[in-house]
């Protein structure tokens, strides 16, 4: 606790309230409206938090003050002072949405009302970071009141595991450090080239096989050094249903990533005859994009991937689906007679248009489960790559419904998917992959990302549901390797979907990042400095 307190000190100095002049303290992300007010609410052991309908909230909140702060507060009915309350009201859904809050700091407590429990628990997220300690008063927070809702409904980190496995205990790490953040998709990429992380019960040898590798490229892209030693991991459908329920308990839906039709090597070493070689193949440990695609002309395919959406669905509850569709090299397609013949027999003329045509067929299956597929922005049939032919475009059109993710190409290429009416989550690769170095993408160009691109007529502005930011997996072999890219840009990247433009100051970020600081060396994350 000593640990603790030192740091919250240390932090207080940065952001205290002085005699001269009323100020409210900096939080992450930054709301949309903070007033400082007078007086303090000094929270003690007797403090009662009073849940009201919102009892998950009220049980998150004692186990995180407990484990925080070492004050075990009690669940009460009802408190006339001393008191943190949290209160329902459907009313503000209009002016807040499901997702705002209202957060009242006066001497006898402390009020956080919302139209939803998904508001309630980001005013808990904003209430923690206000608390200060000194030996004097102990632990306290200053009178304040937050008017608070995020720009964008849509706020993503994405964590690679097809590359290197990372485990449960890792995910859920992720969860309430995003959870923090007030951060509310996340983004699980749970099978590629080199490695299948998920338990499909139908097709065993998914994970048998397709879930180890025996060696791993190291070094760079070009490198020919490999590790030597074997790589391999999954998740059973038990440990992601949990993962699921810890990620829920924290507001934050699970967006599974099933990659189709390319990267898929992992798959195809696992069963031959999804592939248009029908020839074995080891599960590669050399990272890059692979040739192995799915042949997605033979019908037994795409029943097996049908049986692996199923599964998937049956464990997700979200309502969208992944797909990926990134990187598809088509040569294998082009030299194989019955890929051309079921082209010529459906009019297709590129592989870009079979590779939109098969997408379609996924996305009105998926529709008739009552989901929505994403997919990486090739999806919607331009050239994006140098191994790709020019001529090698799509004059198919994409289903409409299908939410694209923007990675890669000219930021024009955005205005062409939501002119067609489709809606976009903006995760330009150059600001938002934290794979690259903190040269490439130092933590003030990650904070000054806009996911409303400029020159964006305003009538489109509402198709860019939000941001999302990727850790890429080939070359972060561990936890630490991992953590030292993700913070402290996670939480630029987290003000990014959640404040408005006129309300970001990476000079104050910067002073507010303290408590964050304090926050990953009390549990043992390894941030960058």
């Amino acid at each position: 606790m000593l640990r603790f307190q030192s740091m919250v000190i240390s932090s207080c100095l940065l952001l205290a309230v002085t005699a001269k002049k009323l100020q409210a303290q900096r939080l992450i992300p930054q709301p949309t409206q903070v007033t400082a007010t007078t007086g303090v609410f000094k929270l003690s052991g007797t403090t009662a938090i009073v849940g009201g309908n919102s009892a998950g909230e009220a049980k998150y909140l004692q186990e995180a003050f407990n484990n925080r702060i070492h004050l075990k507060l009690p669940l009460q009915p009802a408190a006339q002072n001393n008191y943190i309350r949290l209160s329902l009201n459907a009313k503000l859904d209009s002016t807040l949405g499901k997702e705002g809050y209202l957060l009242k700091v006066t001497p006898a407590g402390a009020t956080i009302t919302a139209a939803s429990n998904a508001g309630i628990f980001y005013g808990i997220q904003s209430l923690q970071q206000l608390i200060r300690y000194n030996e004097t008063n102990g632990f306290t927070i200053s009178g304040v009141e937050v008017k608070d809702k995020p720009r964008f409904g849509w706020r993503s980190f994405m964590l690679d595991e097809g590359r290197h496995f990372k485990g449960a205990a890792a995910v859920k790490k992720l969860l309430d450090e995003m959870a923090a953040l007030k951060m509310n998709t996340f983004h699980w990429h749970l099978t590629d080239d080199q490695g299948w992380r998920i338990e499909i019960k139908k097709y065993p040898l998914l994970t048998k096989v397709g879930g180890h590798r025996d060696s791993t490229q190291t070094g760079s892209w070009n490198s020919t050094v490999y590790d030597g030693k074997p790589h391999d991991g999954f998740y059973t459908q038990d440990q992601i249903r949990d993962i699921i329920a810890y990620a829920t308990a924290r507001h934050i839906t699970i967006i599974p990533e099933i990659e189709m039709p390319g990267h898929s090597a992992a798959a195809i070493a696992s069963y031959p005859w999804l592939g248009t070689q029908h020839t074995p193949i080891k599960v590669p440990g050399k990272f890059g994009v692979h040739y192995d695609v799915y042949n997605v002309a033979d019908p037994k395919v795409v029943t097996f991937l049908h049986d692996v959406l199923d599964e998937v669905m049956q464990l997700f509850p979200s309502k969208v689906i992944h797909i990926g569709g990134d990187e598809v090299k088509y040569d294998q397609w082009k030299a194989d007679a019955g890929v051309q013949a079921y082209m010529k027999a459906n009019q297709l003329a590129t592989p870009a248009d079979l590779q939109i045509y098969f997408t379609n067929a996924i996305s009105a299956y998926l529709a008739g489960k009552q989901r929505r597929m994403m997919g990486w922005n090739e999806i919607m049939g331009a050239k994006l790559h140098e191994y790709n032919d020019n001529k090698d475009v799509s004059t198919t059109q994409l289903a409409p419904g299908t939410i694209v993710h923007f990675w890669k190409g000219e930021l024009k290429l955005i205005n062409d998917a939501v002119s067609k009416g489709y809606d976009v989550v903006n995760s330009y690769h150059a600001a938002t992959y934290l794979d690259y170095n903190y040269e490439q993408i130092p933590l003030e160009k990650a904070y000054a990302f806009d996911p409303i691109p400029a020159g964006l007529d305003a009538k489109y502005h509402s198709k860019i549901l939000g941001t999302g930011c990727q850790m890429w997996g080939e070359w972060i072999p561990d936890e630490m390797s991992m953590e030292e890219k993700v913070y402290p840009r996670l939480a630029a990247y987290a003000e990014d979907g959640w404040t408005l433009p006129a309300n970001k100051n990476y000079r104050e970020f910067e002073k507010a990042l303290a408590n964050f600081y304090a926050r990953w060396s009390e549990n043992s994350i390894f941030y960058h400095r």
